[in-house]
């Protein structure tokens, strides 16, 4: 029989589970080891229940164990599904006398089992399932060690509904947010999607070729949900993905932004004439009849195009130019597809009308930081930060560091800005330190090309360090491999 400190130390293991992500099917596997450990058996096993479908889970202390599992599933028999059913331990010393269970009884006998004990996992009124001990010589177990065995279960039972409870509630989370993320009538990527993967896009965009985006919109929508109904419209639009999933190349994004309005993010295209081909082909597409409850339906569709290659676009604009072009499109009869063409100067001004709101983003207090934490993977122990600057722009929102960093090496703030970043970085560390104690807690600053050439660098940085206080070995300056591009004697001076 087990001890009172054997049983109270796998308790307090089972409790500790109750602050963690401990997986059910861990929790499982390691009860099924420990309860060999401290009870006089010589396998164990559980099987999870639930009413009206098959175990979702099942633990065993070894392959025997597994195979008495297994095996009273597959008969629907047994006294793992008899303590589960009524709810009370179901105890058998000896298989050889055993008669409620005449299917399982013989063919366990012949694997070697001759005495079970099942005590129903419980919840309240609810049955999980059963813990099953395994001898493999016959005898009953004393009454001390079922009352433990059945302790077991219990508090087994608790922590696993626990687990539960957590599984449930992220599969449900993870639905929310797949449902936050999709269009609800063709299942089809939204604009929040859309514009994540035309930013991946942008980023590759100094690299690789150019990316294109294709607004399509019908020219006779209106027309059908007036005609016959809304219930028709989103046919329409139903049919209408499906045929533009039928053309989309491998890699390509297509996307549901209202009613009538598709987006098709086509990345790595070579040029104009391969994007007016797909262009050509989709517009083809959708202008074929449609067959739908009312009927043939006929439709054509304005396609707008803007072209992207550069890194320095924001995703929403290159949006707005694709949105733009099919309006223009439109304004020409339709039934076409239009590339954007706003020239030049259009990227000028907007360059340094951002450049001008950057300039007063510091003293207006559109600047602040993020932190990132960095995580051993031994223990999960924090043991450091990286920094990361974000501008939150009065009416553009959030811009992106990708655009953000190049307009304040444009517009010569890089210095002024990495200055303030690097110094409110360090503020935040003495802070924590001074309220949470966390003297070791390192900090990680992104640090610029053009910030680390300049004039001043070394000073500055020593001269935020003294006035923060902050050890120097707390602190991490990070750069990129183009500093050395541009000028790697500087770069080791400065770096020395």
């Amino acid at each position: 029989m087990p001890s009172e400190q054997q049983l109270s130390d796998v308790l307090s293991e089972f409790a500790r589970t109750m602050v963690t992500d401990f997986p059910i099917q861990g929790i499982l596997d390691h009860l099924v080891l420990r309860i060999v450990e401290v009870l006089p058996i010589t396998a164990a096993g559980v099987t999870l229940i639930a009413p009206g479908s098959s175990p979702r889970y099942v633990a065993a202390s070894d392959a025997a164990a597994l195979c008495f599992e297994q095996l009273q599933t597959e008969l629907g028999e047994g006294p793992c599904l008899a303590a589960c059913t009524t709810g009370d331990a179901v105890a058998v010393p000896d298989l050889r006398e055993e008669r409620r269970f005449p299917t399982f009884a013989p063919r366990a006998l012949a694997a070697g089992l001759m005495a079970v004990f099942a005590f129903p996992l419980r919840n309240g009124d609810a049955r999980l399932g059963a813990l099953d001990l395994y001898r493999d010589t016959p005898g009953p177990l004393d009454a001390r060690t079922m009352t433990a065995a059945q302790t077991l279960a219990d508090v087994a039972a608790a922590y696993l509904r626990n687990a539960q409870a957590r599984v449930d509630l992220q599969d449900s989370s993870d639905r929310s947010r797949e449902t936050s993320r999709h269009d609800a009538l063709t299942g089809l990527p939204n604009r929040i999607v859309l514009l994540e993967r035309l930013e991946h896009a942008l980023l590759r965009g100094r690299s690789a070729r150019m990316a294109a985006v294709l607004f399509a919109d019908l020219d006779q929508f209106k027309a059908v949900n007036d005609m016959h109904g809304h219930q028709v419209g989103d046919e329409l639009s139903v049919a209408v993905a499906g045929r533009l999933a039928g053309h989309l190349r491998p890699g390509d994004t297509l996307a549901r932004l209202s009613g009538d309005e598709f987006v098709i993010l086509c990345e790595d295209v070579a040029g104009r004439p391969e994007v007016d081909a797909i262009a050509a082909r989709i517009g083809a597409a959708l202008g074929e009849p449609y067959v739908l409850s009312c009927g043939e339906v006929h439709t054509t569709a304005s396609i707008g195009i803007a072209l992207t290659g550069r890194g320095d676009h924001l995703p929403e604009e290159v949006l707005h130019d694709a949105d733009l072009a099919m309006y223009q499109a439109k304004r020409k009869g339709g039934a076409r597809h239009q590339l954007i063409d706003l020239g030049e100067q259009r990227l000028v001004e907007q360059r340094a009308s951002m450049q001008r709101d950057l300039r007063g983003a510091c003293r207006g207090g559109e600047l602040r930081m993020e932190y990132q934490p960095i995580v051993r993977t031994v223990d999960g122990r924090i043991v450091g930060v990286e920094a990361l600057l974000r501008w939150v722009h009065p009416s553009r929102g959030l811009v992106s560091p990708s655009t953000l960093v190049p307009l304040a090496e444009q517009a010569g703030l890089i210095t002024e800005i990495g200055q303030w970043v690097l110094e409110q970085a360090c503020r935040d560390l003495r802070s924590w330190r001074d309220r949470h104690h966390t003297d070791d807690l390192a900090v990680s600053v992104n640090v610029s090309a053009h910030q680390l050439m300049s004039a001043d660098f070394t000073a500055t940085v020593e001269d935020v360090l003294l006035t923060t206080d902050t050890a120097p070995e707390l602190v991490t300056l990070e750069l990129t491999e183009s500093v050395f591009v541009r000028d790697s004697q500087r770069a080791l001076l400065v770096l020395n």
